[in-house]
């Protein structure tokens, strides 16, 4: 059984005439410790696609199940990081994930959660850092930390939006390699499954198991790619690989020549 199944998901906002139609019948699996990534020009409905797999966002039709049940809101088997930082500025980062792992595990006591937190925080690089405060930290630290609360809450399922978009292109790089080895380095039973949402081709095919593109106005899936590199990748022998220079060149095409509007798409077909 998939993970995730959406199934002829259908969004739309507002009222009346002024509705708008943000992704029209949408449908695909994520397998249980897969990693994929969703890739598409602005306003193609990545983030609101992402926001009703969060439960934050109803479907106007359609519907999403995780494990084979309907998605009726948040839920602790999902732990999401947004472009976004989204720390307590009040807070250390030491709080910041203990406070994560409270509201997950509210059976555990403040210092349990403190340790727990402590270990956290090491697994991701930022041992000595504990008692830092947002913004005495770095934005890719800031980032870290925020990875760092999603993994505290344990969850199967971590969803992504854009989450280094805001980053630097060198820690960008960095971050994109910690994730991959935080989640190449799971058990392959305990491995989490992941939805990342991206607008970068290169961070798309780095990452992923699979690659969705998305067309826009309304969003609709184009395609979808496996990626055919085995894990783990290097960058570097990756980018002299005349395969991966053609599939990178293939998808660079579908998403700047192919998957134009939806709407356009089917004008086209009639």
């Amino acid at each position: 059984m998939s993970k995730i199944e959406v199934r002829d998901l259908t969004v739309e906002y507002g009222e009346k005439q002024e509705r708008t139609l943000a992704l029209s019948q949408v449908s695909f699996d994520v397998a249980s410790g897969e990693f994929v990534t969703i890739i598409g020009s602005s306003g193609c409905g990545k983030s609101t696609l992402l926001s009703v797999l969060e439960g934050l966002h109803e479907p106007s039709s359609g519907e999403v199940l995780i494990d084979g049940v309907p998605i009726t809101g948040p839920g602790p088997e999902r732990a999401v990081v947004f472009q976004q930082y989204s720390l307590f500025p009040w807070q250390t980062a030491l709080e910041n994930v203990a406070f994560g792992i409270k509201q997950y595990h509210r059976e555990l006591s403040k210092k349990e959660c403190r340790t727990q937190a402590k270990a956290i925080l090491s697994k991701v690089g930022l041992s000595g850092f504990e008692n830092k405060y947002p913004s005495q930290l770095s934005g890719g630290m800031q980032q870290r930390v925020a990875i760092a609360r999603a993994l505290a809450a344990d969850s199967e399922i971590l969803l992504m939006d854009e989450p280094f978009g805001a980053i630097d292109a060198k820690n960008r790089t960095l971050l994109q390699e910690f994730l991959l080895d935080i989640w190449e380095g799971e058990p392959a039973d305990e491995k989490k499954t992941v939805v990342f949402v991206t607008h970068d081709i290169d961070e798309a095919i780095y990452l992923a198991d699979r690659v969705i593109l998305m067309s826009s106005h309304p969003g609709q899936i184009y395609e979808e790619y496996k990626v055919p590199f085995a894990r783990p990748r290097n960058r570097r022998e990756l980018n002299s690989d005349p395969e991966y220079v053609k599939f990178r060149a293939n998808l660079y095409d579908a998403l700047y020549n192919k998957a134009i509007d939806a709407q356009d798409l089917t004008k086209a077909a009639l």
